[in-house]
């Protein structure tokens, strides 16, 4: 849970702090790959890590890990300037990677699988509090000590972590005498993951979605998913075996946390945004509104890991939580220029009340659906769906909201806006008027040249884009509850197996090979 904590913060403390590093580094051109970087390292390593661990344990896949992660975490913090963080930030995300990998499959070699359920809900519950304590520790932080210790603070969490680890935890295994290790579908997996998350977070923001370099990004990662696969089918030791998607189980987990992530930031990426833009509150509020979400996912993650681990029954549960969240985003999707603050605190706590549920659930049930062996590489295929997920959500969804945006102002607009210069009017179609004050006061202060008609005008503009803004988030909150409602499709193919409440068993040893496929155990 240390580990989990220490991978977990720095995803969510480092956003506060941007402002400020770019101010003090320069370079706003690298200000998304800080992000961007970490993403990449991280998603490519995590189903590599996965069948690592299980060919050679978890214990110093752990050690490495967290060691790694204090290292980088180091020389972020002595960044002398944005390429050298982006870089850093590259190399940290590979030690969050292995982290995110490993901790959860730990848990299977530590506990029955009925028990491990209230273990999960645990681990959840650290997930969400990270997302909460982040971005108020990396606010407090910059502003009382410096941007630099939103890394350095990981160097206490760090080394707390490996003194625990070292001192208190003995791998139970596996453990193979035969080992082989999948270079060559190490090399295309991750020559297939990186370019696609590429094409996901630069398509509509950099490039254009028909640019040459967006469509040469996905024709990349196809030719080598392709030669990914081809090089499975003929590795002694795939790194991801695809008789894996031969268990109904694993499949539905699989689809279900892609789904999930898709649907869910397609909720936490654009709340903000209609909390300032639409309703008018400030940034500071705008991330409260996030804060019941957690909590509420917190509480329903710890009690239904409680009630799991009781009943050894989940397919209920998991239902009850995607309808509970659906639900949810569909009100979200009812939310207009004349909602209010607190309605939409009740909608955020209708999600966090289905998600909590359903993020342990799926990572439960695919470790319980295969043996002891493959659960490294099971568990870290739940990692990786989740975070290709959240990569196609903030894809699919940021494009849609920019494509509907410009239609709806122009329909929005008042017919006297109409008569303005094109380049007056290409300054006033711009969201950021009711996001930033300083953009505001700009635009404001060209109208006012204008005369008394320059303020009605610039109030008419503000009016207008908050209703094109509400309606293209209506239509991103559709599209998400629509998503949501296939991922309780989906779960409703989910097989349910009682879960055993007996002492996880150590797996058997493989002392010899007779032939690829065919293993001889003692």
């Amino acid at each position: 849970m240390l580990s989990l904590l220490l991978a977990a913060l720095d995803q969510t403390i480092v956003g506060t702090a941007m402002p400020r590093v770019v101010s003090e580094l320069h370079g706003f051109e690298h200000y998304a790959w800080v992000t961007t970087a970490y993403l990449l390292t991280s998603t490519a390593v995590v189903p590599i890590v996965g069948k690592l661990s299980d060919l050679y344990g978890r214990r110093w896949f752990l050690l490495g890990g967290a060691t790694f992660f204090v290292l980088t975490s180091a020389l972020c913090g002595l960044a002398q300037d944005m390429t050298q963080l982006v870089v850093f930030r590259g190399l940290q995300g590979i030690g969050a990677g292995v982290l995110m990998a490993t901790v959860f499959t730990v848990i299977s070699t530590l506990f029955a699988p009925a028990e491990r359920a209230r273990m999960q809900g645990l681990f959840s519950a650290v997930f969400a509090f990270s997302s909460i304590v982040g971005p108020l520790l990396g606010g407090y932080l910059t502003d009382n000590l410096s941007w630099r210790w939103v890394f350095y603070v990981n160097l206490p969490v760090g080394l707390l972590a490996l003194t625990v680890l070292f001192i208190f935890y003995r791998d139970t295994g596996p453990h193979r005498a035969v080992k082989y290790i999948d270079y060559l579908g190490a090399l295309t997996l991750t020559l297939a993951v990186v370019p696609l998350l590429l094409a996901l977070s630069w398509g509509g923001q950099q490039y254009r979605w028909s640019s040459p370099q967006i469509i040469g990004l996905f024709g990349l990662a196809v030719v080598m998913f392709a030669a990914f696969v081809w090089a499975e089918q003929h590795a002694r030791e795939p790194i991801l075996p695809f008789s894996l998607f031969q268990n109904r189980t694993v499949t539905t987990s699989a689809i279900g946390l892609v789904l999930m992530g898709i649907s869910m930031f397609g909720t936490l990426l654009f709340i903000p945004l209609f909390i300032q833009g639409v309703i008018g509150t400030s940034a500071t509020q705008s991330g409260t509104v996030l804060t019941p979400m957690m909590m509420s996912m917190i509480g329903s993650s710890l009690l239904s890991g409680q009630i799991i681990s009781r009943t050894g029954r989940y397919k209920l549960m998991s239902i009850g939580g995607l309808i509970v969240g659906t639900c949810g985003v569909f009100l979200m999707a009812g939310m207009g220029p004349d909602t209010d603050y607190p309605t939409v605190v009740r909608n955020m706590v209708m999600i966090g009340l289905g998600l909590g549920p359903v993020m342990p659930v799926f990572t439960l049930t695919t470790q319980s659906a295969v043996s002891m062996d493959q659960i490294g590489v099971a568990t870290s295929l739940t990692q990786f769906s989740r975070s290709i997920g959240g990569t196609l959500g903030a894809a699919i969804f940021g494009s849609l909201l920019i494509n509907r945006f410009q239609p709806a102002l122009e329909q929005a607009l008042p017919p006297e806006l109409a008569a303005l210069p094109p380049e007056r009017m290409a300054q006033l179609q711009n969201p950021m008027a009711l996001l930033n004050p300083q953009a505001a006061a700009v635009i404001r202060d060209g109208l006012a040249q204008l005369g008394p008609q320059g303020i009605q005008l610039y109030d008419g503009m503000l009016g207008a884009i908050k209703i094109a803004l509400a309606s293209s988030l209506h239509d991103v909150f559709l599209a998400s509850a629509a998503i949501a409602m296939l991922g309780v499709v989906n779960a409703l193919f989910m097989r349910e197996v009682p879960l055993r409440r007996g002492p996880a068993k150590r797996p058997a040893t493989v002392v010899a090979t007779m032939e690829p496929g065919v293993e001889v155990a003692a």
